[in-house]
């Protein structure tokens, strides 16, 4: 927007416009919390949906900003799964404000990160103080939670089990890098960060990047992609849940290599990186097929209900797609059950986990979508 809208338009009508745009925008990012919230019964969370689902205009944009502060936990971060969105009871408030001391902050479905850019913008377009407070505490956790080998864990302080783990599931460690590259780039929804906020963000930032370089899966001496968790001391793919096992992943990776491919001036290091995961993705690329969902005889499964199921279908003409796993070594497509049994085909898999995990993907179509212009952007081709 141009400073000069100013001499058509009051204040007012400026900050209504603008958060309609950016609210659209990010509003999207709080959409797997929403889901897992009103979807997928979890007796852990704190309150429940109220039966109507009420829930703020898109437009309401203060409101749902007061939410985000509402849910914002003692350490700065925020817990999953809950619709930033919804109108809640008093009751629910009550109960949200005795459960801000939980040790259930994360970068898991969104969460943290993406509260964090709508804080920025909401602050860049009302100046309210307290956007700001909120932003940089959010700051002072994603500094704390940081890895001093530049990863960040799914869930911080609390690092029992896979949660430790350096984790690019979900877009976890990319939705913060994200944030720090805005800063460090003079974004203007970033713009009212003091200097030692920008300065902690560029280190921050460094080591993430450093991070995802190491982090890379080299097998007998070629780079190929990488896992959705690494180990946090050794840095080697390693085990998630049951199903999710240390394995090429195709969907975390292609948003990893579109986050490097937006860097300005990337390092030979980056490059490298990126021409490694596009050698990768062509190769590991799966023709002939396409998955189609049929009616099936409706199946009561833990917390949801399910009257599909997924079957692969050939067809010549079908667009490229790939396994979201793939074996490492091997390269050949892995899927696997909660009992955390390797199988070698979408038909072994049960039913439940058969529908209700994303086994394929299309996300690297877009990576070899933008690799030419990003070749011609950095005078490589």
């Amino acid at each position: 927007m141009k400073i000069r809208i100013l001499s058509v338009f009051s204040f007012s009508s400026i900050v209504i416009l603008s958060t309609l745009v950016l609210g659209q925008i990010k509003l999207a990012e709080f959409q797997s919390c929403a889901h897992h919230w009103y979807d997928i019964p979890d007796k852990n969370m704190i309150i429940e949906p109220l039966d109507d689902k009420p829930r703020y205009k898109d437009s309401e944009i203060t409101k749902i900003a007061d939410n985000i502060l509402l849910f914002q936990k003692n350490n700065g971060g925020w817990a999953k799964n809950y619709d930033m969105q919804a109108i809640l009871s008093p009751a629910q408030v009550k109960k949200v404000e005795e459960a801000k001391s939980l040790l259930n902050t994360t970068f898991d479905n969104g969460a943290t990160h993406s509260h964090l850019k709508f804080l920025a913008e909401v602050y860049t377009v009302t100046k309210d103080e307290k956007y700001k407070v909120a932003f940089l505490k959010g700051m002072d956790f994603i500094f704390a939670a940081q890895y001093k080998n530049g990863g960040w864990p799914q869930f911080y302080p609390d690092l029992k089990g896979y949660r430790k783990h350096i984790t690019y599931n979900d877009g976890a460690m990319i939705g913060v890098m994200i944030i720090l590259y805005n800063i460090i780039s003079n974004d203007a929804s970033y713009s009212f960060l003091p200097e030692d906020y920008i300065s902690q963000a560029k280190d921050a930032y460094n080591r993430g990047i450093e991070c995802i370089l190491n982090t890379q899966i080299i097998e007998d001496g070629k780079a190929n992609v990488w896992c959705q968790q690494h180990d946090n001391i050794t840095l080697l793919p390693t085990h998630a849940r049951a199903y999710e096992l240390p394995s090429i992943c195709n969907k975390e990776s292609s948003q990893i290599v579109l986050f490097l491919m937006k860097i300005q001036n990337p390092s030979d290091e980056i490059k490298n990186a990126i021409h490694n995961s596009v050698i990768w993705f062509k190769e590991s690329a799966i023709s002939g097929i396409r998955i189609e969902s049929i009616k099936a005889p409706t199946k009561d499964f833990k917390g949801r209900k399910s009257s599909t199921d997924k079957i692969v279908v050939e067809d010549k003409d079908a667009p490229l797609i790939w396994a979201r796993f793939n074996e490492l070594k091997t390269h050949v497509p892995l899927f696997c059950n909660r009992d955390g049994i390797i199988v070698y085909s979408l038909a072994e898999v049960a039913r439940e986990r058969r529908t209700g995990y994303g086994w394929y993907t299309d996300e690297p179509r877009e990576v070899l979508k933008k690799y030419p212009k990003w070749l011609e952007k950095n005078k490589l081709n």
